[in-house]
């Protein structure tokens, strides 16, 4: 189930191909470089959510998370992909566009290949960002609700995956371990080995954990609530502030992308429809199913689909859960209202 799509950056694309029209000889390079990495991320990004959506759209165990940015402490960490299964087992996931492949030493040191000088250049190690994201995710965890077995909290389990793309080259080291990067299109099959592989200790646990498949909803949208979309001002960054582009209009404010269509559930338009449609009993209470939320009937056991707008044509409401409470937003409008309790 996908819970978040990841924030449009046409505004960073259009800001960047302005400042290309306009910037001096010297600079020019340096933004069209930019704007080439820029572009180049985003489709390795696009191309890994389209295979991660493929494999878990429509699954009952896992919700779906695409471009997360947390700050806490004075700490950031820019999530490309988080999975969180049922198990509590979560994936955070670094995605890396390597057109022409990466070579890995048997120190761990990453290079990429250089189309223009013919070699490899030296690079930062996704494993290490990755990890760094993870601490900053373990500190959120610690800071938002979580559920309880016997009075203890359950703390998840966090995995680290670097992603490549499938035509990528990886020239591997014998003796360092890079099972941690993998193809994207295998990124299924390495989470249901990585299952299967478990010793017995282990499954125990793991299934001591399971908990409800509204219970990862809820804090995949608490970690949602707290995601921060970054800016970046490209005019200072390459010294292309005041006359240079004053003729030139600013760009849109950005705004985060709303939630996933696949998880937009529907609301009753009138307090009058809030009853059974086979019995007319108004004894129902809000459960969630494979195609969203809906209401059961307590004296039929009946299910009644919901719908809702929020007035407005091209506006997606949803409902968020909060323990028994059912809120009715839109994030076009910035509203919410209570909808509805259960008993």
């Amino acid at each position: 189930m996908i819970l978040k799509n990841a924030d449009s950056r046409e505004r960073d694309i259009e800001e960047l191909e302005r400042l290309v029209k306009i910037a001096p000889v010297d600079r020019k390079s340096k933004v069209e470089q930019e704007l080439r990495f820029l572009r180049a991320g985003i489709k390795g990004e696009n191309e890994s959510a389209y295979l991660i959506d493929f494999d878990f759209k429509d699954a009952e165990k896992t919700v779906v998370i695409h471009d997360l940015r947390l700050e806490i402490n004075g700490r950031v960490a820019q999530i490309d992909h988080l999975l969180i299964h049922r198990t509590l087992n979560c994936f955070v996931l670094e995605t890396k566009h390597f057109h022409a492949g990466i070579q890995i030493t048997e120190e761990g040191e990453f290079k990429q290949w250089n189309s223009f000088k013919k070699n490899f250049d030296g690079m930062a190690s996704p494993l290490a960002q990755n990890e760094r994201h993870i601490a900053v995710l373990k500190e959120v965890f610690e800071h938002i609700e979580l559920p309880t077995r016997a009075g203890m909290k359950l703390s998840p389990t966090l995995h680290s995956y670097v992603l490549v793309a499938p035509k990528a080259r990886i020239d591997r080291p014998k003796k360092f371990d890079t099972s941690h990067i993998i193809k994207s299109d295998v990124l299924l099959k390495t989470i249901q080995n990585q299952f299967e592989n478990k010793g017995v200790l282990d499954v125990f646990t793991s299934l001591a954990r399971i908990v409800s498949l509204d219970t990862i909803i809820d804090i995949g949208q608490k970690l949602i609530a707290l995601h921060k979309p970054a800016t970046f001002d490209y005019a200072a960054k390459f010294g292309l502030k005041g006359a240079e582009i004053s003729q030139v209009a600013p760009p849109a404010p950005l705004v985060a992308a709303p939630p996933a269509p696949i998880y937009s559930p529907v609301v009753h338009e009138s307090k009058d429809a809030l009853v059974c449609r086979k019995c007319n009993s108004p004894k129902m209470e809000i459960m969630y199913g494979k195609f969203g939320y809906y209401f059961k009937c307590g004296e039929c056991d009946g299910n009644t689909p919901i719908k809702i707008a929020c007035g407005t044509i091209g506006h997606n409401e949803r409902i968020r859960k909060q323990g028994k409470k059912f809120f009715r937003e839109c994030a076009d409008c910035g509203s919410s209202s209570l909808f509805f309790v259960n008993p």
